[in-house]
């Protein structure tokens, strides 16, 4: 039903404005009791060999819903109850910020693609706690942190670290996040000597807390192998918990949708992103003897997908653009997949 009648709907209008229309709509039917259940038990899969342990967390399955998608904490009881294992929020920035001007989505169908330049629009972190507090379900919440547009990258490690004060009591691990295209000079912070500087000073706070969370690095697909060298380099250095790749991508190759389209500045996600943010995952776990965990993101659209970027290394697994384009039946249907696999393995 969401692919032949909800999503053409859905796609006849601006992608932000629906964003925001679907959030309002799944608010208003998950008020009615009973419904969380009954979504629970239409899109959830549960079965112990789903299960992954990791960075001292218990999944219940591997499959998560990456960070962009609820950027401020508003719904993460309720994407939950989709049959996502886990829920990134994020990226959080410490002041809140409109973001980019609109418009700043644009779908490409033709491609099964999103480019955004967002701009981490979102309301604070420590607005975002309040919300977190407040969490009714087991689900795992990760963190995705950033700095304010206005913050020069001289002083984003103050940014990055009054997120993790604001965050830390209400979320299950952190990610870092250095390679969003939409906030310039974002991803100079990728950069060897800056970066291993920021993860060892949240790395610092992190040890001084009574239980201390796991620290993620997020990448994005555009490094060189010389530049992943470096980040195997950097998180072997600094011992953060792991990596997750990919984010978006600046690289527009291969595309066929209407060159207007294509030429929208922004961060490009969705299936064009598949086939690279699968090379990269290959390349750290190869490269590094699979010596930290890698969350795998990036065009995760079918069963294929996923279990193709589990094959190359992940051990968990992110969609976003998939979710818009596959509908909300789509962890189910990698969690059945993963499952079907494990039986037969």
């Amino acid at each position: 039903m969401y692919k032949s009648i909800l999503k053409p709907i859905f796609f006849l209008f601006d992608p932000e404005r629906i964003h925001h229309f679907v959030f309002r709509s799944i608010r208003f039917f998950f008020f009615i009791p009973g419904v969380a259940t009954l979504v629970r038990r239409a899109y959830t899969i549960e079965d112990p060999k789903l299960e992954v342990k990791l960075f001292g967390l218990t999944f219940p399955n591997p499959v998560g819903l990456a960070a962009g998608f609820d950027k401020d904490a508003l719904l993460f009881d309720e994407l939950g109850a989709f049959g996502f294992g886990f829920v990134e929020v994020g990226t959080l920035t410490p002041v809140a910020q409109p973001g980019n001007e609109k418009p700043r989505m644009f779908r490409l169908p033709h491609d099964q693609g999103l480019i955004n330049r967002m701009g981490f629009n979102n309301g604070g972190a420590a607005a975002a706690a309040l919300r977190l507090e407040k969490r009714k379900t087991k689900v795992i919440i990760g963190g995705n942190i950033g700095k304010n547009k206005i913050t020069p990258n001289e002083q984003a490690g103050d940014d990055y670290e009054l997120c993790f004060d604001a965050l830390y009591p209400v979320v299950d691990y952190f990610v870092v996040n250095v390679s969003s295209p939409n906030t310039p000079n974002l991803r100079d912070l990728q950069d060897r000597e800056p970066l291993t500087a920021l993860l060892l000073r949240l790395k610092k706070k992190n040890a001084a807390q009574a239980q201390p969370r796991p620290i993620l690095l997020k990448i994005a697909p555009d490094l060189t192998d010389t530049q992943l060298d470096d980040i195997i380099a950097i998180v072997t250095e600094t011992k953060i918990d792991g990596v997750i790749a990919t984010n978006t991508t600046i690289n527009r190759k291969g595309l066929v949708s209407a060159q207007p389209l294509i030429e929208q500045a922004g961060g490009l996600s969705g299936k064009p992103l598949t086939k690279r943010s699968t090379e990269v995952i290959r390349y750290l776990s190869e490269k590094s003897n699979r010596s930290f965990p890698i969350i795998g993101v990036g065009g995760v659209h079918t069963p294929e997908d996923a279990l193709e970027k589990l094959a190359a290394g992940a051990s968990l697994v992110q969609v976003y653009t998939g979710f818009i384009y596959e509908g909300p039946a789509i962890a189910k249907r990698m969690n059945a997949a993963i499952l079907k696999k494990k039986n037969n393995a």
